[in-house]
C-alpha cells in the first residue's frame, strides 16, 4: 500500500516581541498573533485505515499547546528570538523527539492569514 499525508491544525494566541529589530520597526514592540499550526504526518494506513488516529496528534500538540497558549514567547526556553522561522524549528524538535516523531513530515506555523513558515 502507498504512503499518504495527514494533517491536523491547531490555533494558539501569544504575544511577543522582536527586540534585536530596530526600534521603528512595528515588530520591536510588544504584540501578539493568533497562530495556526498545521501538524502533517506522513505513513501507510494500517489494519484499522489510518495512518494515526487524529486524536493521537491532538494528544501530541496538547503538551506544546499548554507550553505557547496565552504565553509570552520570548520567555520560553529556547524562543527568546520568537519569529516564526526560530518556533517552527522548535516544534518540530519537540515534536520529532515525540510518540509520533518517525511519522512527521512536516510543521507549518502561520503568524497571519497569508504569512507562514515551515519545515522541512
Amino acid at each position: 500500500m502507498s504512503k499518504v499525508r495527514i494533517a491536523k491544525e491547531f490555533d494558539f494566541d501569544a504575544a511577543h516581541r522582536l527586540d534585536r529589530l530596530p526600534p521603528e520597526h512595528k515588530c520591536h514592540h510588544l504584540h501578539g498573533h493568533t497562530y495556526r499550526v498545521v501538524l502533517t504526518l506522513e505513513g501507510v494506513p494500517g489494519d484499522i485505515g489510518f495512518v494515526v488516529d487524529y486524536a493521537d496528534i491532538e494528544k501530541a500538540w496538547q503538551p506544546l499547546h499548554d507550553i505557547l497558549d496565552h504565553k509570552y514567547l520570548n520567555a520560553i526556553p529556547g524562543l527568546e528570538v520568537p519569529t516564526t522561522q526560530v518556533l517552527v524549528l522548535w516544534l518540530w524538535e519537540r515534536l520529532k523527539a515525540g510518540e509520533l516523531g518517525e511519522l512527521l513530515a512536516g510543521v507549518r506555523v502561520y503568524e497571519s492569514s497569508t504569512t507562514y513558515c515551515e519545515h522541512p
